[in-house]
């Protein structure tokens, strides 16, 4: 029997089988009418109708104090830059990340980062002078670049 059992157990036999097939054909129609909504295909955006008419686009303002040092192996020189002006002592490194991180306070730009671009081989000690210089005129933002391929030193 299908209800399993003796028959004074269950007075009334239910045959589920026919309640299993509609159940079955119900959940092979909602499956086959579900229509996917593709959410990654459509995105808002309200772009300027002034610009992007072709050619460059302008970068704007610098927005970073980089520091750029440079240690030659073989004549064990040091070499400083900040951006692209070669500084010849710290005084004067400090000088122009103090005069450049003003200008950014006063244009409401205090999180301007100070990337610090050391060259491989560069002693540890001049580049924790930098930081210091950072740290002393209260610079929260320092930063960390990894040197360019030809910084490398050659073997």
């Amino acid at each position: 029997m299908a209800g399993g059992g003796e028959a004074e157990d269950n007075p009334l036999p239910i045959n589920v089988v026919p309640m299993v097939d509609i159940i079955f054909c119900l959940c092979v129609f909602f499956m086959c009418s579900f229509k996917f909504r593709e959410t990654e295909g459509m995105f808002d955006s309200w772009l300027p109708k002034d610009k992007g008419e072709g050619g460059e686009p302008d970068p704007g303002p610098l927005q970073e104090m980089r520091v750029i040092i440079n240690w030659d192996q073989t004549s064990s020189k040091l070499t400083r830059q900040y951006m692209h002006r070669v500084v010849k002592d710290d005084a004067e490194l400090e000088q122009c990340i103090r005069e450049a991180h003003e200008d950014f306070k006063a244009r409401n730009k205090p999180d301007i980062p100070l990337i610090i671009d050391g060259s491989a081989g560069t002693p540890w000690k001049e580049i924790m002078t930098v930081v210091n210089i950072g740290k002393s005129l209260q610079i929260k933002n320092l930063e960390f670049a990894m040197g360019t391929a030809d910084a490398a030193p050659k073997k």
